[in-house]
């Protein structure tokens, strides 16, 4: 099946771009929704998806494996690299439950299965503004409150390469540098929810959401340099 490249300017153009120019053999998606972001990777692609209430997928190229429980749930019962056939994560794209709290679950999990040049995308990691950050649905559009991880990464994990592109609506998180044998953020998981969950958007990023959260433009020409150089110590920021 021929990919037709989404308009320019949002997250799943950057999505098909970054499917295009790293040809991921291995892809993890959690949270598919109606599959418009698995439908951006190659049809080469070992590809595994969770979400508890799939909805019907848009056409894919690529033969998903897909489980129809909760992320956590996957995490106790499979073996991520087995599902892969016994393959390394060479990507991720975590875009479940948009909770800080889960998010953080979720790239822990990620993180075990990774390698040095594993690439991690956080979907809503550049919110609108505070209402549509909130943890409390109030909008149309919401991220919730999945920015509090690219701070928290910052903090407590400054050996990953951190870098936030502002593609709309709601951002896309970028993480290299990923070390599966790290449990710092496993140990010290409650001691990080009780500080972070109920951190305040304008205390934490105020009049500098742009150094807080690391961003970059959205284009394509800011992407594409920092995926190229991921296999250097901090590829990104940190």
């Amino acid at each position: 099946m021929s990919q037709v490249e989404p308009p320019a300017g949002n997250y799943q153009q950057l999505l098909y771009r970054i499917h295009r120019h790293l040809r991921p053999k291995t892809y993890l998606e959690i949270g598919v929704g109606k599959g418009k972001s698995l439908a951006q990777a190659l049809p080469e692609t070992v590809a595994v998806c969770i979400d508890p209430v799939p909805r019907a997928l848009d056409p894919v190229s690529c033969s998903p494996k897909l489980f129809s429980i909760t992320s956590d749930s996957f995490f106790e019962q499979h073996d991520l690299s087995q599902e892969l056939g016994g393959l390394p994560l060479d990507m991720a794209f975590i875009d479940g439950m948009h909770l800080f709290e889960f998010a953080l679950r979720d790239f822990i999990n990620v993180e075990k299965s990774s390698h040095a040049e594993t690439l991690v995308l956080i979907h809503d990691c550049y919110p609108i503004g505070a209402e549509t950050a909130a943890r409390q649905r109030t909008t149309m559009e919401w991220s919730g409150d999945v920015w509090k991880l690219i701070v928290c990464l910052k903090e407590y994990r400054p050996d990953l390469g951190i870098a936030v592109a502002d593609s709309p609506p709601t951002g896309l998180g970028m993480v290299t540098g990923l070390d599966p044998s790290s449990t710092v953020l496993a140990e010290r998981y409650d001691e990080i929810c009780e500080r972070f969950i109920d951190l305040d958007y304008d205390r934490a990023l105020g009049q500098s959401k742009q150094q807080a959260l690391n961003r970059i433009d959205g284009d394509w020409k800011a992407v594409q340099p920092l995926l190229d150089a991921r296999r250097t110590a901090h590829p990104m920021g940190h």
